[in-house]
């Protein structure tokens, strides 16, 4: 207000200056009089403003000049009429009495907005009910089950709760194909013996003893201690019977041992395991995708791979829970043991083997893989293809782009897929769209010659028994 008053009696405008910064605010101390003087001084000011005009707003950096006195208003223009029209008086307004208007009543407060009601919570979404699919399946199991089997209610209940889990109907192909697999690789077992387990172990052991250094007497010394489960790691090492045992077994020479993260480096020769030999490696992606039915807090998955239930879970997932265009189950057997997919790839390379007119290996990887990632040096069919790539009318980047996805029921549909089998179908011979993978089987498990053809012959023949027991 003051700041006003001094603006009108400056010649300033009226308006209210700019407010100013802290950094203008003056600490200086104001003496006793001037203080008496401020009521008088801004009275004197509100005066002077009442009868001042207001003073033109000056812009910085431009030339102020007097205000021209007010122009008189232009005189009034006649208004003349066109010919032959008739022109209405118009008629001056009405006298406006002088008596001031009483004074408008005062605007009642208006009532406080009511707070906006909060929005209401969302409804939770009910949790599904599955124990009926579970009861169903378990009933379709039982009935398919072999006779005779040790704990046919335990199975049963896993193979349902994996069914539900994954959302595969409980149909007599599922099951049966499960029920194959099984029995094939562990003879229903829900944690199978391998003979000469023990001497796979010490083979194992002294292999890395050796590459990295270690004196056998420290070695020796190592293992003759106790271990958590109170017996002896050498005492463990002999009486090795089933994979279960031997993951429990690396595990605490891992942990517990000295030289047991130097030896072993984490590493654990178990990889695969369970009812189904499942591979540990992907029973880790499989629960990064998709919930595990039997929770996954503090879980341990390796752990669960060579229990009943996750081995079950695991390898139904592997066997059953990605789409194909399989004509017979056969092939869906041999992807299990090669991989997803590896059936329909092995007919791509023989189609590019046609194309290219020299023999590729069968094996269904159309990419090299170290550690389970592709590898940069080329393979036998990428390589292939990249001399064909003029004839394909695709480039080596595209080239790249399709295969990348030959784990995926995606890589069908690519331009290359059908470029391929389009120019290698042109002499009027077609191509089958699967192949049995031509993979010779190598673990230490494995003691004769096996492969990938004979693995899933083996199943399929199981799977035809199912199906005739579940048409009977």
């Amino acid at each position: 207000m003051i700041a006003t008053v001094f603006s009108c009696l400056a010649g300033r405008s009226a308006a209210l200056p700019r407010p100013r910064g802290p950094a203008s605010a003056t600490t200086r101390p104001v003496p006793a009089f001037r203080r008496l003087a401020v009521p008088a001084a801004l009275a004197l000011g509100l005066a002077a403003c009442a009868v001042a005009p207001p003073a033109p707003v000056v812009t910085p950096g431009r030339a102020t000049t007097a205000p021209s006195p007010p122009s008189p208003p232009p005189a009034p223009t006649p208004i003349t009429a066109p010919s032959g029209a008739s022109i209405t008086p118009i008629l001056p307004p009405p006298a406006v009495s002088a008596k001031p208007l009483p004074p408008s009543p005062a605007a009642a407060p208006s009532a406080p907005a009511a707070p906006a009601a909060p929005a209401a919570p969302a409804a939770p979404v009910a949790p599904v009910d599955t124990a009926p699919l579970e009861r169903e399946a378990r009933a379709q199991v039982l009935r398919l089950l072999p006779a005779g089997l040790a704990d046919r209610n335990g199975w049963a209940g896993d193979i349902a709760t994996a069914l539900v889990a994954l959302r595969l109907p409980p149909s007599p192909a599922n099951i049966c194909a499960t029920l194959a697999v099984i029995e094939q690789e562990s003879g229903f077992q829900g944690d199978p013996q391998v003979p000469g387990l023990n001497k796979i172990a010490w083979k194992e052991i002294e292999a890395r003893r050796s590459r990295y250094g270690i004196p056998k007497l420290v070695l020796s010394a190592a293992l003759a201690k106790t271990s958590p489960d109170g017996r002896s790691y050498k005492a463990r090492i002999d009486a090795l019977k089933t994979e279960r045992q031997m993951n429990e077994l690396f595990s605490d020479m891992i942990a517990e041992l000295p030289a047991g993260r130097t030896l072993l480096a984490d590493y654990n020769p178990v990889r695969t395991g369970g009812p189904m030999q499942v591979s540990v490696e992907f029973a880790k992606a499989q629960v990064r995708e998709k919930p595990y039915p039997y929770g996954r807090f503090g879980m341990d998955v390796r752990r669960e791979v060579f229990t009943r239930r996750g081995g079950v879970y695991f390898g139904m997932a592997i066997l059953l829970d990605y789409p194909t265009a399989y004509p017979q189950a056969l092939y869906r057997f041999a992807d299990f043991n090669a991989g997803r997919y590896s059936s329909r790839n092995a007919a791509f390379q023989a189609a590019v083997a046609r194309l290219a007119g020299k023999p590729l290996d069968l094996d269904g990887d159309l990419l090299r893989y170290e550690k389970g990632q592709p590898s940069a040096d080329p393979s036998a069919t990428r390589s292939a293809l990249v001399a064909q790539a003029r004839r394909l009318g695709f480039n080596a980047a595209a080239i790249d782009r399709d295969l990348a996805l030959e784990k995926t029921a995606a890589f069908a549909q690519t331009p290359l897929y059908q470029r391929v089998f389009a120019l290698a179908e042109q002499d009027g011979r077609p191509l089958p769209r699967e192949v049995l993978p031509h993979i010779d089987l190598k673990s230490p498990k494995i003691q004769r010659k096996l492969t990938t053809e004979w693995f899933a012959r083996r199943v399929d023949g199981r799977y035809q028994q199912c199906m005739a027991r579940s048409q009977a």
